[in-house]
């Protein structure tokens, strides 16, 4: 059966170093889709998040997709998105990307995240003087007190009454002294107050503000817009926090269910600006991006992103994971623990990755949606790697490993045999101390 699925790779597989042809294959793939995913096997591989940029700008060009979604908080996003829509303070790429200072700071702090953003900019500064800019914006929902501040600050600007209910509202969350694990320990076990009603009832006042009249030029749709996602974020992250002390699997559902709310909501805010439905690259872990149904994460009961994208948007989502074989990578050996360079192991046998190594090929394009050939020649689950902001070779199996099928679980899969660390901007430490997630030790 083994050598059945290596000789479905080896008819199938194409030879793919992102020239200009390669890149119109994938275009092809992507055809008329709206959402297109782009994974990556670790949090600290030079060549997934270079491909990922490559792929993003030609998408951008010619394409019509106007924003990418990450993997990343939202208020740390958007200064970036600021920045590349020329309405920020920031000079530079690296200026912008300072706000990414939680652990792990290398995973949006990179050389090759600061390139793809000052190409950015440097698109949206060609465009038309009033055509909608691209921009880049975070799904995720860590930044818990960061968010709160900004629901504040808007506010402020343009109702200082309700800017003072929202202060008290979000002033249940003052015992914890900024760390969300403590909250949502003490709330989960009943040693403090639930902040759930407050977040809750500041959410949905947020929202009626959203249909009303302006109240003054602070008051546009892109501020209301901003604002009510970081009350989003407080809400979700609050009942997010609560959810990792009870076990199962709730915690890792309300994270990708955020997430994939926070992309479906800026679908539809982009679209209204733009007058016609809005295309979006999302950069994320293949964890998140590859369908959970196709994996023992879904047998566990776990949802994800790509599962939930699938689900409401069909057959306008494309799904493209990616893989190495072996190389080194950026990442902790603990939680919180400063960056360096890890020796990555060589796949295991039995492994997807080691399957696509047989192929004999540097880099491979696995265009499975497209050839359903390959497709059925693919359907015997593998185990499939995964590795996060940590990496623990000594323990590689069982924390780094998960089966899956591939053809089920992505539409196409970019193999690169042997990777490289990412770069960080920033020497040694990681960042600053921040709450370990529900994934550790992997960490995506």
């Amino acid at each position: 059966m083994a050598d059945d699925a290596l000789d479905a790779v080896r008819r199938h597989a194409v030879a793919y170093d992102g020239s200009a042809a390669d890149l119109d294959g994938l275009g092809e793939l992507v055809g008329d889709a709206q959402v297109v995913l782009l994974g990556e096997a670790t949090h600290g591989t030079h060549e997934f998040y270079a491909e990922r940029a490559r792929i993003t700008q030609r998408l951008i060009e010619q394409h019509g997709f106007c924003a990418v979604a990450a993997e990343a908080d939202w208020p740390d996003a958007y200064r970036v998105t600021c920045h590349v829509r020329g309405s920020a303070t920031d000079d530079s790429a690296e200026q912008a990307l300072r706000g990414f200072s939680r652990f792990p700071r290398w995973m949006w702090r990179n050389t090759d995240v600061a390139a793809f953003v000052e190409w950015l900019r440097a698109y949206n500064r060609e465009l038309p003087s009033r055509a909608p800019r691209a921009g880049f914006f975070g799904l995720d929902l860590y930044s818990l007190f960061s968010s709160t501040e900004e629901v504040i600050r808007y506010l402020e600007r343009v109702d200082p009454d309700a800017a003072a209910r929202a202060r008290a509202r979000y002033a249940c969350f003052d015992h914890a002294d900024r760390d969300s694990q403590s909250y949502g320990y003490a709330a989960s076990r009943g040693l403090a107050d639930s902040c759930e009603q407050g977040v809750v009832e500041q959410l949905l006042e947020m929202q009626r503000r959203s249909v009303e009249p302006p109240t003054s030029a602070d008051d546009s749709e892109e501020a209301r817009f901003h604002a009510e996602q970081n009350a989003l974020l407080v809400k979700d992250a609050e009942e997010y926090y609560r959810s990792m002390f009870r076990g199962g699997v709730s915690s890792w559902n309300i994270r990708d269910q955020h997430m994939a709310r926070s992309l479906d909501r800026l679908v539809d805010h982009l679209s209204r600006r733009r007058g016609q439905p809005a295309k979006v690259v999302v950069w994320a872990h293949n964890s998140h991006l590859g369908d959970a149904r196709a994996t023992a994460m879904g047998r566990r009961g776990e949802v994800n992103v790509g599962q939930l994208v699938r689900e409401r948007y069909g057959d306008a989502a494309r799904l493209i994971g990616f893989s190495t074989f072996d190389g080194t990578v950026a990442a902790a050996d603990d939680w919180g623990g400063d960056v360096r360079v890890h020796q990555v192991r060589q796949a295991r046998p039995g492994s997807w990755e080691h399957l696509l190594h047989g192929v004999g090929v540097p880099r491979l394009f696995l265009p499975i949606r497209a050839l359903p050939g390959l497709a059925a020649g693919l359907r015997t689950p593998r185990l499939e790697r995964a590795i996060g902001v940590i990496y623990r070779p000594q323990t590689e199996l069982v924390s780094h490993y998960f089966e899956a099928d591939l053809a089920a679980q992505f539409d196409a899969v970019i193999h690169v045999d042997q990777t490289t660390a990412v770069t960080p901007l920033d020497a040694g430490s990681g960042g600053q101390s921040a709450d370990a997630p529900e994934t550790y030790p992997t960490a995506v």
